[in-house]
């Protein structure tokens, strides 16, 4: 289990786990406000503009993987530089993958990358007060709550809550990973 870069031949998988998990993902998943506009209707639509996005160093794609095949996707987005020096980040696993111990690995890499190799201050993860399983990823590795943000995100047609934690790099000197404690077999 892991993640490496998006890749723009990741297209079918990435549609065939969109269209088996739109169930599972539907109550999680942001959507555009109607004053917005319309979103990106393709994947190669959509990874065109995230990289766009990582080229001038606003956003990370990555796809999670399972014996090296795509099985969800975490993005790093509002990079922040100068005084700030932090990022937000979103995740999502097929529901075939769900409990084991594969999203929070790859969010434990990617918050580790960010604050060392990145050399970020703050990772923060915002979550919908019902997602038990995300709420479950972020106490497993130590992120702090630092409270309720009301109508935060456009989630599923309507403007949604969240509950936001972070994790600061003073506060995880040994690496979030070790966090998790031994790495499960694959």
């Amino acid at each position: 289990m892991g993640v490496r870069p998006l890749r723009r031949r990741d297209a079918r998988t990435w549609a065939r786990l969109r269209a088996e998990n739109a169930e599972w993902l539907g109550p999680w998943e942001a959507t555009l406000p109607r004053e917005a506009g319309q979103p990106a209707t393709s994947y190669v639509g959509m990874v065109g503009t995230l990289r766009r996005r990582a080229r001038q160093g606003h956003a990370m794609p990555f796809a999670v993987t399972w014996h090296d095949e795509m099985v969800g996707m975490l993005t790093v987005n509002g990079i922040t530089w100068g005084s700030a020096r932090w990022a937000s980040m979103g995740y999502w696993v097929a529901k075939s993958h769900a409990g084991r111990s594969i999203t929070p690995t790859a969010v434990a890499l990617v918050t580790d990358h960010l604050l060392t190799t990145t050399g970020l201050h703050r990772v923060e993860i915002a979550i919908r007060p019902e997602n038990a399983a995300s709420l479950r990823i972020v106490e497993k590795l130590g992120f702090t709550e630092i409270g309720l943000a009301p109508r935060f995100l456009h989630i599923a047609g309507a403007w949604r809550d969240h509950r936001v934690f972070q994790v600061l790099a003073e506060d995880a000197q040994d690496g979030v990973l070790s966090r998790l404690g031994p790495t499960p077999p694959v």
